[in-house]
């Protein structure tokens, strides 16, 4: 058993406690989060008065498909050779011994969702891991936990301009996905009727999203391309994640009539391209105004995993309540990509995934973890 002292810990279910206890047990989870725990069998950690925190949790990123230093060999993250590949899977592409797996235990990030790129219309089913771990297998929180598809810029560019294929325009991007959701409503049917369809690899995978068993995750920038993505959603009756929103603000109030999550990012850095012309930090701040969750997302490696409770700091600084952007990287993640039971908060039952910090990452630039616990364990120590 491990049992953390005097920190000052923020449980993202409650209230704070300003001098408080985690403990751990032997099977990783948590047991107890109090003002005073005493426990003679557990080993002592003493924060020493540093702020205590569950583990950042990144809602949307490519770690382990996309590797540090390894140019195009370590770049799995993209089957750009068929504009509907539902039936990839980020299990097969992840490395867990890259390096950005470290870097982002030192940052305090302990679970990431991460998954195919966007140069698909449909890319391929996201998966929640932790981040400590030589094995992918043995690092699932939840697979899959969504199916990644995109809008925008991202396939029009790869197949108009790459490969000579549709789709070149927006059109052509929703009415390949629409298809795709047709051809599975019919297979998934002829199956529950009896009938033989012929198996298809590609209609098998999409058809936990017709069932409503995981999400479309949407990558969309531009506003047109967000409420395209909702209505296609309603027209089969699925569900959808926003992931990016950049032109959240334009449409705060018309998302905020929808009830979905808003994965918000990366923000950080140029704007590289037409679609993040109004890239903002001020972008969360309207839509939580609006009445919209929202969770903040590296893309890494866009931005670095690392970096994830900087960008929460940058949107504080732009208006965000330091509050809220504690959420933003740690419960509201986890609860929109459907692992808040695991977490994303302390609290009894959940994973032993604690972050105890330098300084608050919040109001101290350069703060890290000065020791990052997943499943009870010890995994970063400075």
């Amino acid at each position: 058993m491990l049992l953390i002292k005097n920190g000052y810990i923020k449980t993202m279910a409650g209230p704070d406690i300003p001098k408080g206890c985690v403990l751990i047990g032997d099977d990783g989870k948590i047991v107890s989060v109090a003002e005073s725990i005493e426990c003679n069998d557990a080993t002592v950690i003493d924060a020493q008065g540093r702020l205590v925190t569950p583990g950042c949790v990144d809602a949307h990123c490519h770690i382990g498909l996309d590797n540090q230093a390894m140019g195009w060999e370590g770049r799995d993250y993209n089957e750009a050779v068929d504009p509907i590949t539902p039936q990839m899977r980020a299990i097969d592409s992840i490395n867990p011994l890259d390096e950005a797996f470290g870097l982002a235990l030192k940052g305090g990030v302990t679970s990431a969702c991460t998954g195919p790129g966007s140069a698909n219309v449909v890319g391929g089913t996201f998966v929640a891991i932790k981040l400590a771990g030589k094995r992918v297998d043995k690092m699932i929180i939840k697979d899959p936990i969504a199916m990644k598809c995109a809008f925008g810029e991202n396939p029009k560019r790869v197949y108009g301009q790459g490969i000579k294929k549709s789709p070149t325009t927006r059109m052509a991007t929703a009415a390949l996905l629409r298809e795709t959701l047709f051809k599975t409503k019919r297979y998934m049917e002829d199956k529950e009727a009896g009938k033989n369809p012929g198996f298809d690899m590609k209609l098998e995978a999409m058809i936990p999203v017709l069932k409503g068993e995981i999400p479309l995750k949407a990558h969309a920038h531009r506003h047109d391309d967000i409420l395209t993505s909702i209505r296609i959603a309603k027209e089969f009756g699925v569900g959808i994640t926003l992931d990016h929103c950049t032109d959240g603000s334009l449409i705060a109030d018309e998302l905020a009539e929808e009830n979905l999550p808003a994965f918000v990012g990366p923000t950080f850095g140029s704007k590289s391209k037409i679609e993040l012309t109004n890239k903002s930090f001020k972008t969360p701040v309207d839509l939580v105004k609006a009445g919209v969750k929202v969770s903040i997302i590296t893309d890494a490696p866009v931005i670095p995993l690392q970096y994830l409770p900087m960008c929460a700091a940058l949107a504080a600084k732009a208006g965000l309540d330091p509050e809220y952007a504690w959420k933003a990287i740690t419960i509201n993640p986890a609860e929109s990509t459907g692992i808040g039971d695991r977490v994303g908060s302390l609290e009894p039952g959940k994973d032993g995934d604690v972050v105890i910090w330098t300084a608050d990452p919040m109001t101290a630039v350069g703060a890290e973890s000065a020791m990052t616990i997943v499943n009870g364990k010890i995994v970063y120590q400075a």
